[in-house]
């Protein structure tokens, strides 16, 4: 779809009105869906994708860790002075870019697993990020994403709605590819259509082509519902307000995903503020949107965010962090028994880094997709080792992670 097809008001095309409702019209089965049964958790699970690999380290620094400020001249994070991290426990504490979380973590609300990974040892990203997303043991399964999978095993006709997921994006990230059906959803990149061009179009295609009036109606309602008012924020928060909307809608889908690119962080990352505070100010308004839109429904939903691998322990010669191993993962929302960091802790000891120079992992981040999987949707440990990750049946979930 090109930006820059031509429109004109009295002959609108039809690749122009398509683009002005945004990347919503592709999917044209889309079920719609009934709220869960009475008495049943109606719980909502968001996934989000740091694509670039988040330093761990940065956005939860272990201060109480001896050897963390010497690997990290000119990013450690302090304690005390000008951009001091938020404590969190005692031994952890927060970037100060990320003040939603931390508000949330004094509620019990949100929790970080540290020293957590896939089971990916390399330093690719792109491999990384399809051994993340794609939910298999190793890279070079593209064909369906985990959490399409877990939409695909829900079982049907006991209040668990919907069998449907939202992707975010002009394209549906891997994790959510796959035969489950996908309602697609991105802030248009033109200028939005007027309701008035919006309704004419739709009238014509009513008249001679039913089937794809009957998708672009679909459309326009899911762009209507997504946009919620007359102004809408730009950037990140107004990606997350967006997806918020459809989440929280009664009909809406319970499940989604969106991807979020730039972590990579090898040059002039920066400590407390700089490039990273940058990235992870974003990323705690995203935080923000999804709190505040998805309130009524915010008791019964779990957001995970994670990323396809570490940054390097050490700092190198220009100020950043390389590609490593072991990383964080954060878990927010009023589903969350949160006001915890969960962590088998290895050490930053030159003899404790993994291969000398990254965070060795400690745990596994399906363990943790698992728990929430088992704890949100009551789906098996069976079920998820065989349909959801495959080859995982020594993996146990995760437990305890919802109230």
């Amino acid at each position: 779809m090109s930006d820059h097809a031509d429109l004109c008001e009295t002959h609108p095309s039809r690749r122009r009105i398509l683009g002005t409702a945004g990347a919503l019209f592709a999917w044209s089965a889309i079920p719609r869906t009934a709220t869960a049964a009475p008495g049943a958790r109606d719980a909502r699970l968001v996934v989000v994708v740091l694509r670039g690999a988040l330093d761990g380290l940065s956005a939860v620094a272990p201060l109480g860790d001896p050897a963390y400020a010497d690997l990290r001249p000119g990013i450690a994070l302090t304690r005390d002075g000008p951009g001091a991290a938020l404590p969190l426990d005692g031994f952890f504490a927060l970037h100060p870019a990320l003040p939603t979380f931390a508000r949330l973590y004094a509620a019990r609300q949100a929790l970080v697993v540290h020293a957590c990974a896939t089971g990916y040892r390399e330093r690719s990203h792109f491999d990384g990020q399809d051994v993340l997303e794609s939910g298999q043991p190793g890279p070079g399964h593209t064909a369906s994403g985990w959490l399409n999978r877990l939409v695909a095993a829900l079982p049907a006709g006991e209040g668990i709605a919907p069998r449907t997921a939202l992707g975010v994006g002009v394209v549906p990230p891997l994790i959510l590819r796959g035969p489950a059906p996908v309602l697609g959803w991105a802030p248009p990149r033109m200028p939005r259509a007027s309701d008035e061009l919006a309704r004419r179009v739709l009238a014509l295609y009513e008249a001679g082509d039913p089937a794809l009036a009957a998708s672009l109606a679909r459309g326009l309602d899911v762009d209507a519902l997504a946009k919620g008012g007359p102004k809408e924020a730009g950037g990140l928060r107004g990606l997350a307000e967006g997806a918020a909307r459809l989440v929280a809608a009664d009909d809406g889908p319970r499940i989604a995903a969106l991807a979020l690119d730039g972590w990579d962080t090898h040059a002039n990352e920066g400590g407390a503020t700089g490039r990273l505070a940058g990235l992870l100010g974003g990323l705690d308004g995203v935080f923000s949107a999804f709190a505040e839109v998805l309130a009524p429904r915010w008791a019964d939903t779990a957001i995970l965010v994670v990323t396809e691998f570490g940054r390097t322990a050490r700092v190198n010669g220009t100020t950043g962090t390389d590609h490593g191993t072991g990383t964080v993962a954060f878990l927010l929302g009023g589903a969350v028994r949160g006001g915890r960091v969960l962590a088998d802790w290895p050490g930053l000891a030159p003899a404790q880094l993994h291969q000398g120079r990254d965070l060795a992992p400690t745990t596994d981040l399906r363990a943790v997709a698992k728990g929430l999987a088992a704890d949100l949707f009551g789906l098996s440990p069976a079920v998820l080792a065989r349909s959801v990750f495959p080859g995982t049946e020594a993996l146990r979930p995760v437990g305890g992670l919802v109230v």
